[in-house]
């Protein structure tokens, strides 16, 4: 059952940065329009958060604490993640975000939480670092590394994060109750940076649609729900296994999104992709 939340999560993620995407192609990617579209999205994912939890409210010191550190985690991730999409395609986008998500959070689990290091960890971490160097080119140099660099190490955070929330001996809420405070601190936190930045009047943009809104409000709400479930997971199935399957399965998601977008996928990124897809099927064919 927790390997199956984790295959929809990885679908779902794949679904949300195809629709980030979007979303920036329709408004921009300033600031300004990333913390527009994480606040809607925030408030989106809360209110689907509130009905999955029967609109309970749940809260300890705790809880309050890492949901902070992880709403800001997620508009820095927001911003990186739009600036990063204006030169790079999805698929590659995908790459970056989730060799973070794999990296740091299997990392934190092997080396503080007794996590076993196996040969089918090996196997599927090497397979992963072949397909992700085989996308790396000098035309995605220049500037572009700082936030491809902050996609990395964010969307590695947000693992962390909910490693330390599962494995922390504190009194906490349930993994609803720490969610739903999350999105409802990410909208918070995007909305006082979005009102200041209006108050500024320095930037011109594109009117709001509905449209837009529809856009961003499905990727926030579907990104809410992917994240509740790998929490739910993560308690049960080792971060040093959740995490690469997370990251094998969305590059595949995401190039496959690919083609029916404009920047198609190269033939040395498909490639990169049936690498990484490997690695994740020694996880399961390795029994050691």
């Amino acid at each position: 059952m927790y390997y199956g939340m984790i295959l929809l999560s990885v679908a779902t993620f794949g679904g949300c940065f195809a629709l980030k995407d979007v979303y920036r192609r329709m408004r921009g990617s300033s600031f300004f329009i990333s913390m527009e579209s994480s606040f809607v999205g925030a408030f989106a994912g809360l209110i689907v958060l509130l009905i999955i939890n029967g609109f309970q409210f749940e809260l300890t010191p705790f809880t309050f604490l890492m949901a902070s550190l992880v709403a800001l985690n997620g508009v820095g991730f927001s911003y990186f993640s739009f600036k990063a999409l204006d030169s790079i395609n999805l698929s590659v986008f995908s790459l970056f975000s989730m060799l973070g998500g794999m990296l740091l959070p299997a990392g934190v689990g092997m080396i503080f939480y007794g996590e076993p290091m196996t040969l089918a960890k090996g196997v599927c971490y090497a397979f992963i670092f072949v397909a992700l160097l085989m996308t790396v080119s000098r035309g995605n140099g220049g500037k572009g590394w700082i936030y491809y660099l902050g996609v990395f190490v964010l969307n590695g955070m947000s693992g962390v994060l909910s490693k330390i929330f599962t494995e922390a001996p504190y009194e906490k809420t349930s993994a609803a109750g720490y969610s739903i405070w999350s999105a409802l601190l990410t909208g918070v936190f995007s909305l006082v940076i979005f009102l200041i930045l209006l108050a500024a009047k320095k930037e011109k943009t594109k009117p709001y649609t509905w449209k837009a809104l529809g856009v961003s409000a499905t990727s926030g709400a579907a990104n809410k729900i992917a994240n509740f479930l790998l929490v739910i997971a993560l308690a049960h199935v080792d971060a040093s296994v959740q995490y690469p399957m997370v990251t094998g399965g969305v590059m595949i998601v995401s190039t496959l999104i690919c083609f029916f977008g404009a920047k198609k996928p190269t033939k040395k990124e498909i490639l990169s992709v049936g690498i990484a897809f490997l690695g994740m099927l020694a996880l399961f064919i390795i029994p050691v």
